[in-house]
């Protein structure tokens, strides 16, 4: 079954402000979007009302913009939200991208809807603006057992560990085009094969 054509207008990277954090498994939503910066040459600025960091992007001939919320993961919905109502953009426009402990580290997944998986990000961001949204799944692996999730999040990957989210990162930007102009079963069959 196709899934629905809706042209993306806002993406998001998930995690957490500072450079206590900056190098963390947490922040591999951050580090996708200071990736489609770096190639667009674009720079993020800090705007109080949007409680992030924005920036415009072309991706595939369309303008997007890119947000980096500085609210710390648990309140992620409120920048989220803040930019939608602002712009009038529907959750079915934003794709968020996160990092994702119940995929193997390297692997991207793409999805529309669902629940919060018990993150934190994704949590606040149903609060804000229901669960129509897509998300982008960087995976960083899981640590064996549920009671270290929270130091596994927040300490560095290993150097092959990194340079596997990097590479993941890469091929979804490289199929950015697709996602943003709606064309999510080809993003998919792209991703997914990897």
């Amino acid at each position: 079954m196709a899934i629905q054509k809706t042209a993306v207008r806002l993406i998001v990277g998930l995690g957490n402000p500072g450079p206590r954090y900056e190098e963390t498994r947490h922040n591999a939503g951050f580090w996708f979007a200071d990736e489609i910066a770096r190639r667009n040459g674009a720079l993020f600025r800090s705007e109080a009302k949007f409680h992030g960091a924005l920036c415009k992007a072309s991706v595939g001939g369309a303008e997007v913009l890119v947000l980096k919320p500085d609210t710390f993961m648990n309140r992620s919905g409120q920048a989220i939200g803040a930019v939608c109502r602002f712009y009038k953009i529907p959750a079915e426009a934003v794709l968020v991208a996160h990092d994702e402990l119940d995929i193997p580290a390297g692997s991207v997944r793409l999805k529309r809807g669902g629940g919060h998986g018990g993150h934190n990000g994704l949590r606040d961001t149903i609060r804000h603006l229901g669960r129509e949204f897509l998300r982008l799944r960087l995976g960083i692996d899981h640590p064996g057992h549920r009671d270290g999730v929270v130091d596994y999040v927040l300490t560095r990957p290993a150097p092959a560990e990194r340079e596997g989210i990097e590479a993941a990162i890469d091929e979804a930007v490289d199929s950015l085009p697709q996602i943003v102009s709606g064309e999510l079963d080809k993003a998919m069959n792209r991703l997914h094969g990897r």
